[in-house]
């Protein structure tokens, strides 16, 4: 007897459990192929549009796929956790709870209880967990060590992105970005403009703040210590329009007069915007023709329909407020900085504003060859960018290169013997698909991975605990002198998400599906 609605429908037990395995394997086999520095691009075409971008980084893969089976929403959902958490790593994260639910499925078929597994599980990744802050080393204390760990952070980052030809340059860019946020992780002081043309090693970093706006006719182009005053006000009163009225006039004579009490009404405003002493101007909406005239005569330089999110910047970076009266002169919070000019970048002229009150702000201006080059290195760069403004914050950091997951599955391995009953066989189960992560990395670059990752997994268990993958030679190489380094943050939110969502995934025996809602006057 079916007691569900027509056409929605059940799976049970075996087949539920199957659909949702088979469903998050397949999302991590289509993002596996982007792990790593050797890893590959994706092409993404949107259907609405015709879109395309190019990229490998886990998170923009898969927010713009659009998915029917449950479990794969899962993952997706931990990529973006991490993703907003983290920054970076929504490959691995995705990829290692999917090699999870892979032995998970094998020892289901072995007529191990999923709740066994789930335990085995946890045991594992705790030992895992333990092993990889043991492992952690923290150089806070000295900053020379300590921002020699950022670039090689950054660098790590990069080196699987597109931006990995120049992943030097663009580490010491993104590290000195963040070092000027001063502890801060709000990437919102940090902008980034991109500007199509050049090559992408003509990007550099700029210690003002850049508006993609062009200063007003008859403005002045320059002006040093400025008093900038960020509004978000009408100045369109000198129009007549009074909502869908019809005036009736006698004569022209009127109409001027109309015109005259509307114009003056403008400039009692310019007037009481001057009286505030500033000497730049900011509005987010349109100034018209005749208010312009007005701030020329005043000296001041106007800037008009700056666009919201600049207009909110320039704010925080000035230590104005953005105003929308004037009445009161001590109401108004000045914005200040050491000089306003326009300077070229490309073809475009923008709007730099240099010695800016809040000196932990600046502008990244990237260039590069092509609309999805920019957007792609825009991407990679906020990676870095985010990664390394976590670090700040929590400084410890481990070795990458697949040397942190083999410590930790070497440590699960020591763990599993001391577990007795079939729970030992899940523990043993995390650590194999922690070694995936490894195997995954060489396999992408085209090497061996059977013989590479066992020549590893022998060089940990010697001793060599920074042993890592080198992705150039295809070697067994030391992870501390060609400083791979990760950031500890990123590593254990990996281990600690992929393990949840695939604990959350085994568990599931029935999968219920809702009827379709019906269409009105079908």
């Amino acid at each position: 007897m079916n007691v569900f609605a027509d056409e929605a429908g059940e799976e049970r037990g075996e087949n539920a459990r199957l659909s949702s395995f088979v469903g998050a394997m397949a999302l991590g086999d289509l993002v596996k192929s982007t792990l790593g520095p050797k890893g590959m691009n994706k092409i993404l075409q949107s259907a609405s549009t015709g879109e395309i971008t190019v990229t490998n980084d886990g998170a923009t893969i898969l927010k713009s796929i659009s998915l029917d089976n449950a479990a794969a929403k899962i993952l997706v959902n931990i990529s973006k956790v991490q993703d907003d958490e983290v920054g970076d790593g929504t490959t691995s994260v995705c990829v290692l709870a999917s090699e999870l639910l892979r032995e998970g499925e094998r020892l289901v078929n072995m007529k191990i209880h999923p709740q066994t597994i789930v335990e085995g599980y946890r045991i594992a990744s705790k030992a895992a967990l333990d092993a990889l802050e043991a492992a952690a080393q923290d150089h806070a204390t000295d900053p020379a060590a300590f921002r020699q760990d950022l670039v090689n952070i950054a660098r790590t980052t990069l080196s699987s992105k597109v931006l990995s030809e120049n992943k030097d340059y663009f580490a010491n860019l993104a590290v000195d970005a963040v070092l000027r946020l001063k502890g801060s992780t709000d990437l919102e002081n940090i902008q980034i403009i991109k500007k199509v043309g050049g090559k992408l090693t003509d990007s550099y970093l700029d210690e003002g703040f850049i508006l993609e706006k062009t200063i007003a006719v008859n403005s002045p182009k320059r002006i040093e210590n400025a008093k900038i005053m960020i509004a978000n006000t009408s100045m369109d009163t000198d129009k007549i329009k009074i909502f869908g009225a019809r005036v009736r006039v006698d004569g022209t004579g009127k109409l001027a007069e109309l015109e005259r009490a509307e114009k003056e009404k403008m400039k009692a405003k310019v007037a009481l915007i001057a009286s505030h002493g500033v000497t730049c101007f900011v509005n987010r909406q349109l100034v018209y023709n005749y208010p312009e005239s007005l701030f020329a005569e005043h000296g001041i330089m106007c800037i008009e329909h700056a666009d919201f999110e600049g207009v909110e910047r320039l704010a925080l970076v000035t230590g104005g407020e953005i105003a929308s009266s004037f009445e009161k002169i001590e109401g108004v919070k000045i914005g200040r900085c050491d000089l306003i000019e326009e300077i070229m970048i490309g073809e475009d002229r923008l709007i730099k504003f240099s010695g800016v009150a809040a000196g932990q702000a600046c502008t990244v201006v990237l260039r590069g060859a092509t609309s999805q080059m920019v957007d792609e290195a825009e991407r990679s760069l906020h990676d870095a960018l985010s990664v390394l403004s976590q670090t700040v914050k929590e400084s410890r950091v481990v070795l990458g290169g697949g040397c942190s997951e083999m410590l930790m599955s070497n440590a699960v391995e020591e763990e599993a013997r001391k577990v007795s009953g079939k729970k030992a066989i899940a523990v043993e189960a995390f650590s194999k698909a922690l070694r995936q992560l490894p195997t995954i990395l060489s396999d992408n670059a085209g090497y061996d991975s059977a013989d590479l990752v066992s020549k590893l997994r022998a060089a940990h268990y010697e001793g060599r605990s920074d042993a890592g993958l080198d992705m150039n030679l295809g070697e067994i190489g030391s992870m501390r002198k060609l400083g791979v380094t990760e950031s500890y943050k990123l590593k254990r939110q990996v281990v600690s998400s992929a393990s949840e969502a695939a604990e959350m995934i085994l568990r599931v025996d029935n999968i219920l599906r809702a009827a379709p809602r019906r269409r009105e006057g079908n």
